[in-house]
């Protein structure tokens, strides 16, 4: 009896044993060269133990307890690469893409190199891409509200007579016991519909946060919106509780089949920030960073989604963990993350980040390539670029008063020439309160470009 116990005690004791020592193991190397690659920082989220690879590229990092880890593999001059994993004892071959340079952070390395580059814009105008706005303000339900948060309207697509936008809206104070800290915050996504493009109607949510636990469960905002193939896909920024100036943030996309609805989540976000850099969380109300991450590995904003050569562009705005502020500038870059079905798996280009500006996303199609036009956040304020591939953007012009956020009217008639493809949509208004972010408030204002005289839809 007392040996049967003391062999199921060992049996207990090396199954333990077993359970602790499980890891994930194995070699690093470059899709390049073939060579092994030393000195990669191989880190669990979860669990935040980490290492590096040794001379002959290998490495291995205890497991931890979750259904599913995340595996972040770092090293300068690379692409940094994420594996989400389940499972323990896991045998990883990983293979790692040495980073590309875009137009625009070449350009920034000038910059940076040199200030009174920064401050000099370098570029040539060209010819028809000099464009001015003017903002109207909207009645109806549209009309501004002090009482609450209507921003962020998205594309505004066109569905057999009606016009559809969807957007962030919610109160301008706390709907619940816990405070509100931005006005995107505690938020849902709605939708409108127009018959002209000026008198709209509030139709109700679109898509509402998650229940509690679910890493949309304190806010869901920023939407825009893809038609395809006879479906709708909304992408938009969604975030977990608790939230403060540490936490970081994903995106999520429902589909329906109708503009209307009914919308039905993805049970997964199909974006992450980049998981390489780490706070310092003695103090979650402070950006302290002990370790700097890529531009996007605090947050992944604005998403807007373009169906591009055949596949799926979902262009962000990135925020760093540890952000680098040049001259006085915001450090805001844009990435993008392709697809060959619009529901993903997303993955991000080698090129990111592929902006050195820009507070909004905005893109939209011109003859075979990409055009975009960028706010403040960066040396490049003020501009319209313009890619033929949908990656390395030019500038081709300055523009004055840009309105916040915009939100374009997706036409058919988009290679007329640069100003068709951002003819009209919605934008901003901002309202003022006595504080900072809990009493500010925004609406919903129409914009169009001054001068532009096609009457086509």
């Amino acid at each position: 009896m007392c040996s049967k116990m003391a062999f199921g005690l060992l049996a207990m004791w090396l199954s333990v044993s077993a359970a602790a020592a499980s890891n994930y193991h194995g070699t690093v190397t470059c899709t390049k060269t073939g060579r092994a690659l030393k000195n990669v920082y191989v880190r669990i989220v979860e669990n935040n133990t980490s290492c590096f690879t040794d001379v002959e590229g290998r490495f291995s990092v205890i497991a931890g307890n979750q259904s599913e880890e995340t595996l972040v593999f770092d090293k300068p001059g690379f692409v940094v690469l994420e594996k989400r994993t389940a499972g323990v004892d896991t045998q990883l071959d990983i293979r790692l893409s040495p980073r590309k340079i875009s137009a625009a952070s070449y350009r920034m390395r000038k910059y940076i190199e040199n200030q009174s580059a920064y401050n000099t814009l370098m570029y040539s105008e060209a010819a028809g891409w000099k464009m001015s706005f003017e903002e109207t303000e909207l009645g109806g339900d549209f009309k501004p509200d002090p009482e609450l948060v209507r921003r962020d309207p998205s594309a505004v697509i066109k569905v057999n007579d009606l016009y559809y936008v969807y957007y962030t809206r919610g109160k301008r104070y706390s709907d619940g016991p816990v405070e509100k800290i931005y006005p995107w915050d505690q938020c849902d996504i709605w939708y409108a519909t127009s018959a002209d493009g000026l008198d709209w109607h509030e139709k109700g949510p679109a898509v509402v946060r998650g229940a509690n636990g679910r890493f949309d469960d304190r806010s869901v905002f920023t939407p825009e919106v893809l038609a395809h193939d006879g479906k709708y896909y909304l992408v938009y920024q969604a975030v977990k509780t608790p939230y403060n100036e540490q936490t970081l943030n994903v995106v999520a996309m429902a589909v329906a089949e109708n503009p209307a609805g009914p919308w039905h989540k993805l049970a997964d976000p199909v974006l992450f920030p980049t998981h390489n850099g780490i706070w310092d969380t003695s103090d979650t109300s402070k950006r302290v960073a002990l370790k700097q991450g890529d531009f996007d590995s605090q947050k992944v904003h604005d998403p807007c989604i373009l169906h591009y050569h055949g596949k799926f562009y979902l262009y962000y705005k990135g925020q760093r963990v540890g952000e680098n502020r040049f001259y006085g500038n915001r450090e805001i870059m844009w990435g993008v993350a392709i697809a060959e079905q619009p529901e993903g798996p997303y993955i991000k280009s080698d090129y990111n980040p592929i902006t050195n500006t820009g507070h909004e996303v905005c893109v939209w199609k011109y003859r075979g390539g990409v055009a975009s036009i960028h706010t403040i956040d960066g040396p490049e304020e003020n501009t319209i670029q313009w890619s033929p591939d949908g990656i390395n953007f030019e500038i081709m012009a300055t523009v004055d008063g840009t309105p916040t956020a915009l939100g374009v009217y997706r036409t058919e008639h988009h290679d007329k020439d640069p100003a068709t493809g951002i003819r009209w949509g919605l934008c901003i208004g901002h309202g003022t309160g006595t504080g900072h972010w809990q009493s500010n408030w925004n609406y919903i204002k129409r914009f169009d470009v001054v001068e532009l005289q096609d009457d086509f839809d």
